[in-house]
């Protein structure tokens, strides 16, 4: 009977990395606590409280999904922030990109009487196309604690090989149950999806998502924080939403104005300078040349 690892804070690094290999997900108990999570919620929860069910099956008709967090919550920015979960993305993504940014962040809210949403990849928010590379590293925070009941995810350890077109037996699918406060972190391969919720209250969790650099986001951060809003950020936070090069000349912009006002190539932070456009270097110093030489070492030139 397959289950899920569950690990503590201070547990290894590498072998919590070692199973998100091997399985495809696991539960972090007891992150934050109660109290940051009360915080959490009194700046969300009038959000999520004004949000409409979904309008599909597969978002949910009892299913709430509410997004734009980096600009709503400072205590959102904390968690997308975490030293442990930045950690798992460096040692899980950056053999694939230069820099990995944020791909979605939202609230789930499942609400009773939500059936169980079809089991997916993540990824396939890029369709089928990237089945060499692993594009993504996912996490849910319990805002509420999650039970096999009111809709703990479900999910398919070992799935993350698995083709496309198979479908898991029953006896396969285990539920990410979890306490206020943890979190479940899976990758984009592993299959999954949000529980039936048969109890009376609601299952609310924090689902934050990171992607390669070089993809598109989920969520378009660039519009739910638009550049007035995301100079107020501390500038790690701008890199990780987008406001940064994601590979060399990748992500450039040129500003509009007048013949010769502008520079013609900007980086992207540049954005963040409202009527200041200095030429920047596009991307880190020596990035090009260090991305040809791990091309020609792995091709053995």
């Amino acid at each position: 009977m397959p289950f899920l690892k569950h690990f503590k804070p201070s547990d290894s690094r590498d072998a919590m990395i070692e199973i998100l290999r091997s399985d495809g997900a696991l539960i972090i108990d007891s992150v934050v606590s109660s109290g940051f999570v009360d915080e959490l919620r009194s700046e969300t929860d009038p959000y999520m409280e004004a949000t409409e069910n979904g309008r599909d099956d597969f978002t949910g008709r009892r299913t709430t999904r509410t997004g734009g967090l980096v600009a709503r919550s400072s205590k959102t920015r904390d968690l997308i922030q975490n030293a442990e979960i930045l950690g798992l993305c460096d040692a899980f993504l950056l053999d694939y990109c230069e820099r990995y940014q944020l791909h979605l962040g939202q609230i789930i809210r499942i609400r009773p009487g939500q059936e169980a949403q079809m089991i997916h990849r993540d990824r396939w928010a890029w369709g089928t196309h990237l089945a060499h590379v692993e594009p993504q590293l996912n996490t849910i925070w319990a805002l509420t604690d999650f039970t096999a009941n009111n809709g703990a995810t479900q999910v398919v350890p070992g799935s993350t090989q698995w083709e496309d077109t198979r479908r898991p037996e029953p006896g396969q699918i285990v539920r990410a149950e979890m306490k206020t406060g943890s979190v479940f972190v899976y990758s984009g391969s592993v299959l999954h999806g949000g529980g039936q919720n048969a109890s009376d209250g609601d299952r609310i969790g924090l689902n934050i998502t990171y992607s390669l650099g070089w993809l598109r986001q989920e969520e378009n951060q660039y519009l739910s924080t638009p550049p007035h809003l995301a100079r107020d950020l501390e500038p790690d936070l701008q890199r990780l939403v987008g406001y940064s090069m994601g590979q060399y000349a990748l992500g450039y912009f040129t500003p509009p104005g007048l013949p010769g006002e502008n520079q013609e190539a900007v980086d992207p932070q540049d954005a963040l300078a409202p009527g200041v456009h200095t030429p920047k270097t596009l991307g880190t110093p020596g990035l090009y040349e260090n991305l040809v030489d791990k091309i020609r070492n792995k091709s053995g030139e």
